[in-house]
């Protein structure tokens, strides 16, 4: 059974997240963008085996840490998709920007693309690749817990950024209304900052990607 910690971290408040199979105690952590000792001391007190280092998207506080997260534990990258390669490129002048002293570039293991599947112990998650946000985002989906950790593209009652370099506001409502939402309303998802939700829930309300936003009939 899937396991995860919320584990805030950045001055941007970043829901790194620790996901492990409870049978096995392999673990994955997703985005982890810095206080890595707050990473460690989560899978330390779990008594976890890191096994991989997953990334939604390339902006810095949700990939600062991961060279620093990954070499600490001898593991592999896997994600975003290819199209964020040039936001990793930009993790030297994102870091003067922000002041992320400890960020370091860093080469993925795996890119990521729709309908790939990555492990760790006996936990499967599906990824989707929804752009716009970043033109490389992905999204990782838990379906026997219908549980998704969605990054910057959706959170309660409002959307990811599109005013970055290669966001766009159409491609990202696409990615959400046609792709993730697909998956069902009983869907908790995880995003990039702030607190969970369910697709439901924001298929419902949500003033940018809602039924009635888009002007879908219930």
């Amino acid at each position: 059974m899937l396991q995860y910690q919320i584990i805030p971290v950045t001055p941007f408040q970043q829901n790194c997240t620790l996901f492990w199979c409870d049978e096995t105690k392999q673990a994955a952590v997703v985005d982890p963008g810095g206080d890595i000792d707050k990473v460690i001391d989560a899978i330390d007190e779990h008594q976890l085996t890191l096994n991989k280092v997953l990334l939604t998207h390339a902006h810095i506080d949700h990939a600062g840490a991961t060279h620093a997260l990954a070499t600490h534990y001898g593991v592999e990258i896997e994600g975003p998709h290819k199209e964020d390669q040039f936001w990793i490129d930009l993790i030297e002048e994102q870091k003067q920007h922000f002041g992320f002293s400890y960020a370091e570039s860093f080469t993925p293991n795996r890119f990521l693309e729709q309908g790939d599947k990555v492990s760790f112990g006996n936990i499967i998650l599906d990824v989707y690749f929804c752009p716009g946000h970043t033109p490389g985002h992905v999204v990782f989906f838990h379906r026997e817990s219908k549980l998704a950790q969605v990054g910057d593209v959706l959170f309660q009652g409002s959307i990811g950024r599109t005013d970055f370099p290669r966001g766009d506001k159409a491609t990202l409502i696409n990615s959400i209304r046609n792709n993730i939402f697909l998956l069902g309303d009983d869907v908790r998802f995880i995003p990039g900052h702030g607190p969970m939700g369910t697709f439901g829930q924001e298929r419902k309300t949500n003033p940018y990607v809602s039924d009635q936003a888009v002007g879908v009939n219930g």
